[in-house]
């Protein structure tokens, strides 16, 4: 399927969005680099799927009919998302409480506290390290299996396939705490306690129950350009499942009863599943509120250590907005931020590759404390 000069230039800008946000058009996985022209008006370029000898208004657009389908799949079926969405949003929550009624009746025990934490740990860093770092801001690089693995392992988090969330996210960064931010507390929920708590409620899980459809060419061409993300973000059910049934078959195969079995489900499974939901809703909530401001950003995020410690370096979220494609999140050496200790050491190991952090003279220029002083 041939492109017209209309489609060229919409992935021209999407090339420049990138740019804008500060990503790497370089590889997730096995994707190639697209080489992108700097500016927010560059010249149109060739589609990233495309043969780089071909000629841009022939080339092939694997990518478009991968943005197609993912539209489609939420378009398409509005109910049946809606109706996911909000079994994934109510059932988790019902389940802690059916969990702690079997407890407290002796149903209860250190190998399902293991599998509680120990998937929260797995689906946790799937979508700090792969899901945020990796496939969103590019913020370091990795190749073949080590790339798939942190992928599925954000998708048994169950926050929604990896093209949609990092498409969403890019559009967050775009736009925070402004107008067309999907989920910030702050824009258009007006003023006072009324306005404060509808925007918290918003930005924790309220936005979720409105328009999920993202512009797929405009702020992913460069995953839907990779085949690899493509199939992964397409099994993202399969996934899930396997986030419900891995502590299942473990709780079975420890006890060898169907009791262990359906307690390694609820703990391991659903009740993990709640308890990661609210960790990482909680970025888009709690630390665009609650906190301190060590960077000028644009916006209103803060540094919340308690969630820097349970959302694994997630929570020192001012950090990351003024430096989006940094790998390292806790900038200071007391901002203890586990993702990046992993990242560190798959690099250290040869298996992560340009790793990006902050120059000292951009630190420097950002800090309010350097504002502050100038400003005296």
């Amino acid at each position: 399927m041939s492109q017209s000069p209309e489609e060229t230039a919409v992935l021209a800008v999407d090339a420049s969005i990138l740019r804008e946000l500060d990503i790497l058009p370089g590889p997730v996985g096995m994707a190639p680099a697209v080489a992108v022209p700097a500016g927010r008006h560059a010249a149109p370029i060739p589609h990233p799927a495309a043969n780089p000898t071909s000629d841009a208004t022939t080339a092939p657009s694997e990518a478009d009919l991968a943005a197609l389908t993912a539209e489609a799949a939420l378009r398409q079926a509005p109910l049946a998302v809606r109706l996911a969405t909000a079994a994934a949003v109510i059932v988790p929550p019902l389940a802690l409480v059916g969990a702690m009624i079997l407890a407290w009746g002796g149903y209860f025990g250190w190998l399902y506290v293991g599998l509680l934490v120990g998937m929260y740990i797995i689906s946790g860093l799937g979508i700090t390290i792969g899901y945020h770092r990796l496939y969103t801001h590019k913020s370091f690089a990795t190749r073949g299996p080590v790339a798939v693995l942190f992928a599925i392992f954000g998708g048994m988090a169950t926050q929604g396939p990896v093209i949609w969330w990092c498409a969403t996210h890019r559009k967050h960064h775009q736009h925070s705490d402004h107008e067309h931010d999907p989920h910030s507390p702050h824009a258009g929920h007006g003023p006072g306690v009324r306005g404060a708590v509808k925007g918290f409620l918003h930005a924790h899980m309220g936005w979720l129950f409105e328009d999920l459809r993202a512009d797929m060419k405009r702020y992913v061409p460069d995953l839907l350009a990779d085949r690899t993300t493509v199939r992964i973000n397409q099994l993202f059910p399969l996934w899930v499942a396997l986030g419900l049934l891995i502590p299942a078959a473990i709780g079975g195969l420890v006890t060898m009863t169907w009791m262990g079995a359906f307690l390694g489900f609820l703990w391991g499974g659903i009740v993990r599943i709640c308890v990661l939901h609210h960790v990482t809703w909680s970025i888009n909530s709690v630390c665009h509120i609650w906190g301190s401001r060590d960077y000028a950003s644009g916006d209103e995020s803060r540094n919340n250590p308690i969630f820097g410690i349970l959302a694994f370096g997630e929570g020192w979220h001012n950090n990351h907005h003024a430096f989006p494609a940094s790998a390292r999140h806790g900038l200071k050496w007391w901002q203890f931020d586990s993702s990046w200790v992993i990242i560190r050491t798959l690099e250290k190991l040869g298996l992560a590759s340009k790793v990006r952090l902050p120059a000292p003279d951009r630190l420097a220029a950002k800090s309010t404390r350097t504002r502050d002083v100038q400003s005296a």
